[in-house]
């Protein structure tokens, strides 16, 4: 069985590695503009990278985000990404429990995603109806729109949620027609 990854906050020297990573990865979308001004982002803006040996083999990132009308902070869990060669060796998964510890750290109320939910259900995300995205999405990707309550459960936030510029590209939200 592998070791675990060693998880860390990422430097600007892994830029180029985590943005071949994303390369590897998701080869039919090209993820690597989005990340790069994820990157940029500064302090609103959790990296993590995973690696063995020495090497990048995955990356998580957490955008700080708000709600329209509310004090309550919310995480925007993307992207996630593990190179091919260690899908299914656990590396998602603790990159997934590592950004959870950091969305608390930040003292974020829930971590949103717009994934997949047989992924993302293992980890506790559930089809989330009372925060809205930055722009509707259409009926095929409502069902992946998720989030995690970490923080006071028992009165999750509501409300449209607000996102930094490199969230604003409606192309992110919706299928290119």
């Amino acid at each position: 069985m592998p070791s675990d990854p060693t998880i860390r906050q990422s430097a600007p020297s892994d830029s180029e590695a985590i943005l071949d990573l994303y390369g590897q990865t998701f080869p039919d979308e090209d993820l690597r503009p989005l990340v790069k001004e994820l990157l940029a982002l500064g302090p609103d803006y959790i990296s993590l990278a995973a690696s063995r040996d020495g090497a990048i083999i995955g990356h998580i990132g957490l955008t700080l985000c708000s709600i329209d009308q509310a004090t309550d902070r919310v995480g925007l869990l993307a992207p996630l990404a593990v190179a091919p060669s260690y899908q299914k060796d656990g590396v998602g998964s603790a990159l997934v429990d590592a950004i959870f510890e950091q969305a608390k750290f930040h003292d974020c109320r829930s971590v949103l995603v717009l994934g997949d939910p047989a992924y993302y259900s293992r980890f506790g995300f559930a089809q989330e109806h009372s925060i809205q995205p930055p722009y509707p999405l259409p009926e095929e990707w409502r069902s992946a729109w998720q989030s995690v309550g970490l923080i006071n459960t028992d009165h999750p936030p509501a409300g449209k949620m607000t996102v930094p510029g490199s969230w604003r590209d409606r192309s992110l939200w919706a299928p290119e027609a």
